[in-house]
């Protein structure tokens, strides 16, 4: 209420000074006073607004004042009540037995019974509340990155959500990072301590910070933003372990005193599991553990427990969720049904199906030195690095098999072309398209490498024989606005030398500026595809064209 009076007070001032402005304006002579109407206008206005605002407060100020005096009655009653029960008959019985203990009865002391054995428990309770809220709002905000390189810089945000209420900020805390393995993050939750020998698991640099107070926001945190991962010490491998199946956790520990130094908090918390590796070539299998461990395991986890097999609906929804978050566009049902197939190796029945850790990711797919998940983690790099454009617009079916492949072409229109991910080179994309004997072909598949001299479109648009996209979309249409501008103003470049431009040429099909033959299966470099793979049917080659 009173909040609301200063409120009232302020815009009863300024509606004064309105009113004040608009008698000066409208006492002028009369020719000032018409040249002012707009202004005059304005001001009234202005009053009227303020003038309705002030009437609602002044309605909102009687409501306050009403409701506090049927608080003031309401607690009149209650002291009276209260003040009547402690006089008139606490204080009488207890002057009685006052007098009776003076034949021997049993007398009372004037405090309430049991207080002084009650107050220390309700403190320590208390206390007990506080420690419990001061050491779970102690989070990490940012979470370091879940795959981490040796040597490679990294972030990480910690927060105390209760700092500045409790002014932690008066003396601020440090906080400091270590590594730790997956046995010493249990001994941690269990004992609330690492015990004996807990020493941390390797070396970070740059692993000290002051907590900060924002002003503005009022969170107390610190940011580090420069740590690095210099050493680690790995436990000794089981069975068919490696080090990428190893999680490790970073901990974040501070101390820190509230109310004038009368209580004492040492807090810790954990990060979400982290994977390290030494080497680019591990990121695959890194991200793997890391995709199973986030998507699958159960809250109050034994860390850093997870189960063996999963429903196979549930990985299909962490694949798409995974493959969304990456190249923009989530798998279709049929997609997600490409993906079942492959990962059961041709053996899917139904969305329960359950899929286990190693079909997963370590066993090697049919007539494959790969695994399932180290095919999808290529294609998902490969589409989010150079194909993530036309994924987005559905221009990539990609996850589709051959024989699919071959009958949706095989009646279409002479240079209906489609592009597929390949089954047999990690990380690849094909072009399939059908010729006028309805014969199928499929080029060699592209690379990340490839993509890095030419891109898809710039290829698709030096390939003449190919005309439409499936099912018939011109193919200027789907991916014109992928094209790279050739700029024929500028054939030298900064050194004085002529710039050559590498072109995508298939032997035997249409080079640009030639005549295409598309039925000469005869050539030595074209042949049907061989069902049983998908290298090179027809063999991709590159031409240095200059343009003079």
């Amino acid at each position: 209420m009173e909040q609301e009076q200063e409120s009232f007070a302020l815009q009863y001032h300024e509606c004064t000074k309105i009113n004040a402005h608009l008698q000066n304006l409208t006492n002028q002579p009369a020719n000032q006073v018409q040249q002012a109407a707009g202004a005059i206008q304005k001001v009234q206005r202005q009053k009227e607004m303020l003038e309705q605002l002030l009437n609602q407060k002044v309605a909102g100020l009687m409501q306050l004042r009403l409701a506090l005096v049927d608080k003031l009655k309401e607690t009149y009653q209650m002291i009276n009540t209260l003040q009547a029960q402690v006089l008139d008959e606490e204080l009488i019985r207890w002057k009685r037995e006052q007098q009776l203990s003076g034949n021997g009865a049993v007398f009372n002391t004037l405090d309430p019974p049991g207080v002084q054995d009650i107050l220390p428990q309700l403190l320590a309770e208390i206390t007990q509340l506080l420690s419990s809220l001061v050491t779970s709002t102690f989070i990490i905000e940012k979470q370091p990155p879940q795959v981490m390189k040796t040597n490679t810089r990294f972030t990480a945000t910690v927060r105390l959500l209760v700092g500045g209420k409790l002014n932690v900020h008066m003396t601020p805390p440090q906080v400091k990072v270590t590594i730790i393995s997956e046995s010493q993050a249990n001994i941690l939750l269990k004992n609330d301590k690492l015990g004996k020998g807990g020493e941390a698991s390797g070396e970070i640099l740059n692993n000290t910070g002051t907590m900060e107070y924002q002003q503005g926001t009022r969170q107390l945190s610190v940011s580090f933003r420069n740590m690095q991962l210099k050493k680690i010490k790995r436990a000794e491998k089981k069975g068919t372990e490696s080090v990428m199946d190893e999680k490790f956790s970073l901990l974040f520990q501070s101390q820190f005193s509230v109310g004038g130094g009368e209580l004492m908090f040492q807090v810790w918390t954990l990060s979400l599991p982290v994977v390290v590796i030494v080497h680019g070539n591990q990121e695959p299998h890194a991200w793997a553990t890391v995709t199973w461990d986030n998507a699958f395991s159960e809250p109050g986890r034994v860390p850093f427990a997870v189960p063996d097999k999963v429903a196979w609906n549930r990985v299909a929804d962490t694949l798409s969720l995974k493959f969304r978050s990456a190249t923009g566009r989530p798998l279709t049902d049929d997609q997600i049904l490409f993906l079942a197939e492959k990962a059961f190796r041709g053996n899917y029945t139904d969305p329960n199906q359950m899929l286990t850790w190693a079909q997963f990711c370590k066993e090697p797919l049919s007539e494959r030195n790969f695994t399932f998940w180290e095919w999808f983690y290529a294609v998902m790099k490969l589409t989010r690095e150079h194909l993530r454009g036309p994924w987005v617009d559905g221009a990539i079916l990609g996850f589709i098999r051959k024989k699919q492949t071959e009958e949706m072409l095989q009646n279409c229109q002479n240079g209906t072309f489609l592009l597929r991910f390949s089954d047999s080179e990690l990380g690849g994309v094909t072009i399939a398209w059908v010729s006028e004997s309805q014969e199928v072909f499929m080029l060699q598949p592209f690379t990340s490498k490839d993509f890095a001299i030419r891109s898809l479109a710039d290829r698709i648009a030096d390939l003449n024989h190919l005309v439409n996209l499936h099912p018939d979309i011109p193919k200027d249409v789907a991916f014109n606005k992928y094209y790279t501008p050739y700029q024929d103003n500028q054939p030298t470049s900064n050194n004085g030398y002529v710039k050559p431009l590498l072109v995508t040429h298939v032997p035997g099909w249409s080079a640009p500026g030639t005549m295409s033959y598309p039925n000469t299966p005869q050539h030595p470099f074209l042949q049907s595809p061989d069902p049983s793979r998908d290298t090179p049917s027809v063999a991709s080659t590159f031409q240095n064209m200059l343009d003079l």
